[in-house]
């Protein structure tokens, strides 16, 4: 375990530079999970921080209808979050994320593209996001292989979604919403966002 998260943290760091910050968070039941903060200072429209987890990774998910769990084999991912710096009290994401990245272990629950996450609150104080769209991985940060029978570890953008667009992506699913964002032109890293028109 440790040597898989060691790897996943020399991809982050490869990949996002430095962390300029983390935090540790420990669930009952549960393998501590880290969630590391990186500063992109370089980008056209500004600042923008991301907060990637460690440690969700550590062992596969498995479906918690399962009867048996494979200690190798199986989907494996961190979580990437990006939004604009200085608009919001974005830090406190960290304590949401966690318990994120925490549900294949305590809940049995498996993360993929496509599938919505929610946090059962604001994912920042005074945010209109209390929940995420999971998004595909290999943009941002490339997959890291491990080799032998163990998958790829992914690692997964996360689009904060509004009540509304969590109802519409229930309805209608990820990929029109992601079109809608698409045409309008949707900011999906600002903090301060409204939900894209949906009529």
């Amino acid at each position: 375990m440790a040597e898989i998260l060691a790897l996943v943290e020399d991809r982050l760091r490869a990949a996002l530079g430095e962390p300029d910050a983390r935090a540790a968070v420990t669930f009952v039941g549960a393998d501590r999970v880290e969630v590391l903060r990186f500063v992109d200072t370089a980008g056209p429209a500004g600042p923008v921080v991301r907060y990637a987890t460690l440690g969700m990774s550590a062992a596969p998910m498995s479906d918690g209808t399962s009867m048996t769990a494979d200690a190798l084999r199986g989907p494996r991912a961190e979580l990437l979050l990006s939004v604009k710096a200085g608009l919001a009290r974005t830090d406190e994401v960290l304590r949401p994320l966690a318990v994120l990245a925490a549900s294949p272990q305590v809940e049995g629950v498996v993360v993929a593209p496509g599938a919505s996450l929610d946090v059962g609150g604001p994912l920042w104080p005074e945010a209109p996001f209390t929940s995420v769209l999971v998004a595909e991985g290999g943009g941002l940060v490339a997959d890291l292989e491990l080799g032998g029978p163990m998958d790829p570890v992914q690692f997964l953008p996360l689009l904060p979604m509004t009540a509304h667009e969590a109802a519409w992506k229930r309805a209608r699913g990820a990929q029109e919403l992601q079109e809608r964002w698409l045409s309008h032109g949707t900011d999906l890293r600002d903090p301060l966002r409204g939900a894209v028109p949906l009529d």
